[in-house]
């Protein structure tokens, strides 16, 4: 192997290691007893223990989390799938006036920070009696990742050659029934690189169920990790243990869906 091959896979090497680290010591602290996390010394060789998991789950209205985090999370994706793939086809297939500012007002809004949103979403849910309201807080997520799926499947769409249709509508098709036809069936690699990234920004985000749903009945997963605290201090052990079985159903997609989800997350974003 040439010097240059070398030095690109000990470079690789490194990295991997420095990104799968944190991973592994969020994992293996979950299984140490609290004694042995909070040590001046690492210790790396352990007896397991699963305590740590039956206090995590054993928080009250856990699965009332599990299912509010599962529902806006569904739900956002779902409608943002839903509502982008007809304003992508629109942006991509049609012509009309004031095309180009949309797409620009769709680029802007992804690159928005919603932080800066907090006080005023908080003030407009107070004022119509919405706080802790998961359906509120389901059309935020939604409009949180609608601006990234429409850009996203835009490229996609425009990306099928419109021959493709063409054919389809000579042959008896509508064109609604060209694009369920010719060009859904295309568009899985998009699907999934948004679907992947909308499951994602629904299920960690913090800031707006902080401020939105302070009734622990409509708070989700995410609140949860923040109660592992005693009159001693953080109970490490748990909220680790927490922090692994939060990040478990992102880790399993994204596993899951890796080829075909960064490959459209790439194509997406250049074609069209």
């Amino acid at each position: 192997m040439r010097p240059g091959g070398i030095a690109k896979n000990l470079t690789a090497t490194v990295l991997a290691v420095l990104f799968v680290f944190p991973v592994y010591w969020m994992f293996s602290s979950s299984l140490k007893p609290q004694s042995e996390i909070m040590t001046k010394d690492p210790v790396f060789l352990f007896t397991p223990t699963t305590g740590n998991y039956t206090t995590a789950t054993g928080v009250d209205l856990f699965w009332t989390y599990v299912r509010n985090s599962l529902t806006v999370t569904a739900g956002a994706v779902l409608l943002a799938l839903v509502v982008a793939l007809a304003a992508s086809f629109a942006l991509a297939r049609m012509r009309f006036r004031g095309r180009k500012g949309l797409v620009l007002v769709v680029m802007m809004a992804q690159m928005a920070p919603w932080e800066v949103m907090v006080i005023a979403m908080y003030m407009i849910a107070r004022d119509n009696d919405m706080l802790n309201s998961i359906p509120l807080l389901t059309l935020i997520y939604f409009v949180m990742v609608l601006p990234f799926t429409i850009w996203t499947l835009r490229g996609f769409i425009a990306a099928v050659p419109v021959e493709l249709e063409e054919a389809a509508q000579i042959d008896g098709c509508t064109r609604g029934q060209a694009f369920r036809k010719v060009i859904f069936p295309l568009l899985a690699p998009g699907l999934m690189s948004t679907s992947l990234f909308g499951f994602i920004t629904a299920w960690n985000e913090f800031a707006m169920i902080l401020m939105l749903n302070k009734e622990k009945e409509s708070q989700t997963l995410t609140l949860w990790l923040t109660q592992f605290q005693t009159a001693f201090g953080s109970d490490w052990g748990a909220t680790m243990a927490a922090s692994t079985l939060f990040a478990l159903p992102v880790l399993v997609v994204f596993l899951f869906l890796q080829r075909r989800a960064v490959g459209g997350m790439t194509a997406g974003a250049v074609k069209g």
